[in-house]
C-alpha cells in the first residue's frame, strides 16, 4: 500500500485540490451525512468539483455512500459519510501518575481508549504495544501525539523542561516512533491536548475564547480563540503553575516557593484535607468528594483550595478575558466543593463589575482528555488539506 502523502501548503493547483478535499472532509466531520449537493453549499464548492472531490475520496475508502434517504419526493440525493474507521489517529499521554492511549477515527469517534495508573517511558511502551496489537491492525494511522506535563518546544518533538516528570532531552518521539505504524510523531503539552479535546468533544464547544486548566500533580493552562490553540512566541504559552500567586511559603516541585500548582494542584489538595494520594488524579478526587460529604474538615480544606484556585483565575481572566474556564483533572471529579468558593473569590477578585465573569465549568471527558486531544490533533493534518489520503488504495 503506498503510503500517505504530505505535501507542502503551496503547490499550485495540487494544493487548490487538497485544500478543496479538506473542507469536504471538514463538512462531512461537522454536519455528518451529506448528499453531493449539500456538500456544495456547505463548503461553497462548484457541484462538479465535489463530484470528483467524492470519486477520489471514496476509491480511497474515505467516504462511502449511505442506502437512499427514504420518504423525500423526487430523486433523492445519496448521503455521503465519512468511513471513518479506517483512518485513525493516535493519542497518548506520558503524567506524573499514569499512562493514556485513545484511537480516534476521522468521524471523532473513539475507537479505543486506556488509562493505566504508571509512568515512565517503559509503562507508555507497554500501553502502546499493547493498543497497537488490539485496535490498530487493519488501520492507517495518519498521525500520532504524545501529550507530556512539560514545555514543548516549537518542533513538536523537544521538551524543554518537565519539572513533575524526568523527560526532559529525552526523544520521546523517535521513542514512540518505533513503536506505532505509520504517519508522523510529534509531542505537545497536555494542558494543550485536554484544551483541544474540550474544544472539538467537551466543554469549551462552540466558545469563543476559552482557558482550559489540568487538576493532576501540575497545573497547566490551555488557551483557545475560536477552537483553535494560542501557542505564544515559543510554543510556551500556558505555564500557569509556576505564577506567583499560591502560599508563598509553599515549595514545588520546580524547587521554588509561592507557586500556584503548590497551592492547588494534586498534592496540595490532598495535603490541605489530610488524605493520601491514591493510583490517579480521578480516583484521589473521588475518594475526596466521598468524604467530604460527612466531613466538615476536609470540606474546610477543599474551600481553601477553591480560595487559592480562584485567585489565579481572576488574574488569568483579567489577562485572556475567557467567556469559558474549563476545570479537567480532579477539579472535575470536585465540582462544586472547589468551584463554588473560586466564583465567590473570582467575583471578589476581579477590578470592575464591566469585566465579564467567566462559565467556570467542570470538564466531562475524565482523564483522558489530553490523550483525546492528542489524538485529534493527530488527524489535524487531514483536515487541513496537509495531509493526502487519496493517494491510498483501497485495501
Amino acid at each position: 500500500m503506498p503510503p500517505l502523502t504530505v505535501q507542502p501548503r503551496n503547490a499550485g493547483t495540487e494544493g487548490l485540490r487538497r485544500q478543496n478535499t479538506a473542507a469536504v472532509l471538514r463538512s462531512l466531520r461537522e454536519h455528518g451525512a451529506s448528499s453531493r449537493a449539500e456538500l456544495a453549499q456547505h463548503t461553497g464548492l462548484a457541484k462538479a468539483t465535489v463530484g470528483v472531490i467524492v470519486a477520489g475520496l471514496e476509491a480511497a475508502g474515505v467516504v462511502v455512500e449511505e442506502d437512499v434517504r427514504s420518504g423525500t419526493r423526487g430523486r433523492p440525493g445519496r448521503p455521503l459519510t465519512l468511513r471513518g474507521e479506517r483512518h485513525v489517529g493516535l493519542g497518548l499521554e506520558l503524567n506524573v501518575d499514569y499512562v493514556s492511549a485513545v484511537v480516534l477515527d476521522l468521524g471523532g469517534t473513539v475507537l479505543a481508549g486506556d488509562t493505566r495508573p504508571a509512568t515512565g517511558p517503559d509503562a507508555l511502551g507497554g500501553l502502546v504495544r499493547d493498543v497497537v496489537g488490539e485496535h490498530l491492525p487493519g488501520r492507517e494511522v495518519v498521525g500520532t501525539t504524545l501529550a507530556v506535563p512539560a514545555l514543548v518546544r516549537g518542533d513538536d518533538r523537544t521538551v524543554a523542561w518537565a519539572p513533575n516528570l524526568d523527560v526532559a532531552g529525552r526523544d520521546l518521539a523517535a521513542t514512540v516512533s518505533g513503536l506505532v505504524p505509520g504517519g508522523a510523531v510529534q509531542v505537545s503539552n497536555d494542558a494543550n491536548c485536554a484544551a483541544y479535546a474540550e474544544a472539538h468533544h467537551g466543554a469549551a464547544r462552540g466558545a469563543r475564547h476559552a482557558l482550559y486548566l489540568t487538576g493532576t500533580v501540575g497545573i497547566g493552562a490551555g488557551i483557545l480563540q475560536h477552537g483553535e490553540l494560542v501557542r505564544g512566541g515559543a510554543g510556551f504559552a500556558g505555564e500557569v503553575g509556576h505564577v506567583p500567586v499560591g502560599d508563598p511559603a509553599a515549595a514545588c516541585g520546580c524547587g521554588r516557593r509561592g507557586c500556584w500548582e503548590a497551592s492547588v494542584g494534586l498534592h496540595a489538595m490532598l495535603a490541605a484535607v489530610g488524605m493520601p494520594e491514591l493510583d490517579t488524579p480521578l480516583r484521589s478526587a473521588e475518594a475526596v468528594a466521598a468524604r467530604a460529604l460527612d466531613d466538615a474538615g476536609v470540606r474546610a480544606g477543599l474551600e481553601r483550595v477553591g480560595h487559592d484556585l480562584g485567585l489565579g483565575i481572576a488574574m488569568l481572566s483579567s489577562i485572556l478575558d475567557p467567556e469559558v474556564v474549563v476545570l479537567g483533572g480532579y477539579f472535575a471529579a470536585l465540582g462544586d466543593l472547589v468551584l463554588a468558593p473560586a466564583r465567590r473569590t473570582l467575583d471578589e477578585r476581579l477590578a470592575s463589575p464591566a469585566q465579564v465573569r467567566p462559565d467556570l465549568r467542570a470538564s466531562t471527558l475524565g482523564i483522558g482528555a489530553a490523550a483525546l486531544g492528542a489524538a485529534e490533533q493527530s488527524l489535524g493534518p487531514v483536515f487541513a488539506g496537509e495531509l493526502d489520503l487519496t493517494g491510498q488504495l483501497p485495501g
